[in-house]
């Protein structure tokens, strides 16, 4: 007992594990990175948002590591990982509490520790506020190794306060973002550029089936002025500028592939004996588990198509169809990036087959991981809160404020969360987003006319097709797998995403072609 009230009911809503367990098997599992030094720096500038150096030292991450490594050791061996919304969030902080009412906001960086049967334990959450109206910067980190019924419930305020950065990132930059807005461009080209008898427009025709207007319907219903991202997220009216600041600091093509984007993270190294040619960092590490497999099956489908169209390599580089449609994705669609080093080259097969592979892999097995579970995980509001209304208990409190906190520590908590209007426009809206309609095309599972007019084309179909198949046989067998306890427990929602099939309804797993909803 808590105050008089029974505390379960409300931390078994923040349970550290399922949080953890999450960033891995969640609707958000492409955020977190390997840890490869300390302290965790920020790249702002100090002279407008103060101390670079987070507050989250080695002597934080020891303590709550205890003595069964040390923290060096742990860096080394690749042991800790951060979810780091510092850098984004920060510049956002001022303006939204100055400007919204009822909502807050601080940057964040979360990090865990790797046990040894590959879950992650939740170490420490660094809260930031830049300086403001005279205050000094402004920082707290908060541990879950809570002796004190105070100290209890300030981790289950940082919690709510880091799930509502999560909720934010995961819908304005992993959802909306990298697959939703950036496909706008794929789209554009392949019709301005490929005649529909090119065969490079017959491959992309059914990943981009009904994008441009589900993306038309989001832009006047839930991303614009006033409509439920605005009035529901913590970063309200400043949404849309948080999704292009990201794209612009995050955002490149070579790194939407799979494999680059998880080595990137520092999530796998390559690995020429390994499975799909890398080594994971978390071995059961479900998003990335499953999609490789599909990610591979994708790539051999296309390898097979690419080919036989393009048997000598001169012809990738003289056909300037081809050439024209990637000059225009590059320089046109992507313009304030036209210039980057990393973009590939169009000049072989190969080259044609690892761009065709990326975009069909966002299209398809991104968007499904990071849409179809909204309902699963987020449906019960307070599993992801969307907003945090109320700053930290700690921070700058008056004496009447730390009164009211401690004489009635879960009214001040409920406070935070988003109101009842608000999480249920939220629920309804994730039900919406969750459901496959009855006309959904999925990957792998019936085939282009077109492709059916050429019998070598059919048969890599149908073998791309057995793929989906044994895939869907794959991830069965491994959430049923008592070893892998990221996926398969008491309480645990099965990591079913990349299944590639689907009923019609919200089921949490299926797979479409194309960004349809």
């Amino acid at each position: 007992m808590v105050n008089g009230t029974n505390a379960g009911d409300i931390f078994f809503w923040f349970r550290n594990e399922e949080f953890a367990r999450q960033t891995l098997a969640g609707i958000n599992p492409c955020s977190i990175r390997l840890i490869t030094e300390l302290p965790l720096m920020s790249k702002l500038d100090p002279e407008i948002y103060g101390p670079q150096e987070s507050a989250i030292t080695e002597n934080v991450i020891q303590r709550e590591i205890g003595g069964i490594i040390n923290v060096d050791e742990a860096v080394k061996q690749k042991k800790l990982f951060v979810l780091d919304y510092h850098d984004l969030l920060v510049p956002f902080v001022n303006k939204v509490r100055d400007e919204i009412k009822e909502s807050t906001l601080y940057g964040s960086r979360t990090v865990f520790f790797l046990n040894p049967d590959n879950t992650l334990r939740l170490l420490a959450i660094e809260l930031t506020r830049p300086p403001s109206n005279g205050k000094p910067q402004w920082k707290q980190v908060f541990t879950p190794s809570c002796w004190h019924s105070t100290d209890v419930w300030l981790w289950s305020f940082a919690k709510a306060h880091v799930l509502a950065h999560e909720s934010c990132y995961h819908q304005l930059v992993s959802h909306w973002l990298k697959s939703h807005c950036v496909t706008e461009p794929y789209i554009i080209a392949t019709n301005r550029q490929l005649s529909v008898m090119h065969p490079i427009y017959r491959l992309l025709r059914p990943h981009f089936r009904c994008t441009l207007e589900i993306n038309a319907l989001a832009r006047g219903r839930l991303i614009n002025a006033d409509s439920v991202i605005e009035k529901s997220f913590s970063l309200a009216k400043y949404s849309m500028e948080f999704s292009s600041v990201a794209y612009d600091l995050e955002w490149r093509f070579d790194l939407q592939a799979l494999p680059a984007d998880l080595i990137n993270r520092g999530m796998a190294v390559e690995d020429p004996n390994g499975p799909h040619g890398l080594k994971l960092t978390i071995e059961d590490y479900p998003y990335a588990n499953d999609g490789l497999i599909l990610w591979d099956s994708i790539k051999q489908w296309v390898t097979d198509y690419v080919n036989h169209y393009y048997p000598n390599p001169s012809l990738v580089e003289s056909d300037e169809e081809l050439q024209s449609w990637w000059t225009e994705i590059r320089t046109v669609g992507h313009a304030d990036k036209k210039d980057e080093p990393w973009w590939p080259v169009l000049e072989t097969a190969e080259d044609l087959i690892e761009i065709i592979t990326t975009i069909t892999w966002v299209t398809s097995g991104y968007h499904a991981c990071v849409n179809f579970g909204q309902y699963a995980n987020a449906g019960y509001f307070p599993n992801r809160p969307t907003i945090a209304r109320a700053t930290m208990p700690t921070e700058d409190p008056s004496d009447e404020d730390w009164k009211r906190f401690v004489a009635n520590p879960k009214a001040t908590f409920l406070k935070c969360l988003q109101s009842q209007l608000q999480a249920t426009t939220v629920v309804a809206i994730l039900d919406l987003l969750s459901n496959h309609f009855p006309d959904e095309e999925y990957l792998g599972e019936k085939m282009e006319q077109s492709w059916a007019d050429d019998p070598v084309i059919e048969a890599a179909f149908w073998r791309f097709n057995a793929r989906m198949k044994e895939l869907e046989r794959i991830i069965d067998d491994r959430n049923k797998n008592k070893n892998f306890k990221n996926r398969n427990g008491a309480g645990i929602i099965p990591y079913e995403l990349l299944k590639p099939f689907s009923q019609p309804g919200v089921t949490g797993k299926g797979v479409p072609y194309s960004i349809s909803i």
